[in-house]
């Protein structure tokens, strides 16, 4: 673990790092977040009833799209070419609840972490935005870095 803040200068203030002078490498990140809910909601996204439509196909395109837009929404994040976006949603009926997976790649300078992170993170809320008619008490939880590889810091994997 890094003993300092990269996006904290010497004066203490925020700034986005400066990656110009970094190897363009092959950089992938994955992340996950869970939803948990009752077994009526699950059933009802399973046996395609919910009015809105197919809430796995909206929310996997959400976190598509969220990706992309990762720079725009966490203020010191570069602007990245990604190469790869994947969202994966499964149901784990017997703990009634949604997981989603993201990864992500690209050839660059900076990592995918964040972008990993907000893919999982909009997916698992465009779940709750889709079934909140059905249920509001919805929990989003376990939102987290999975896995990291790439860049001068190496390589990462949850335990």
């Amino acid at each position: 673990m890094s003993d300092s803040f990269t996006h904290i200068n010497q004066h203490g203030d925020a700034h986005m790092v400066d990656v110009s002078d970094k190897q363009i490498t092959t950089r992938e990140a994955s992340a996950e977040s869970l939803v948990l809910m009752h077994a009526q909601t699950l059933n009802m996204i399973l046996e395609g009833k919910h009015h809105k439509g197919d809430v796995f196909a909206t929310a996997r395109i959400a976190g598509i799209q969220a990706a992309k837009k990762t720079s725009e929404l966490i203020p010191l994040c570069h602007p990245l070419l990604l190469s790869k976006i994947e969202v994966d949603i499964t149901a784990d009926i017997d703990n009634h609840c949604v997981r989603v997976k993201s990864l992500c790649r690209l050839n660059g300078q900076t990592g995918v972490e964040m972008e990993a992170l907000v893919a999982a993170s909009v997916a698992a809320l465009t779940i709750y935005d889709m079934c909140k008619a059905v249920q509001k008490d919805m929990v989003i939880t376990q939102v987290r870095l999975l896995t990291k590889v790439g860049g001068k810091s190496g390589d990462y994997s949850a335990k």
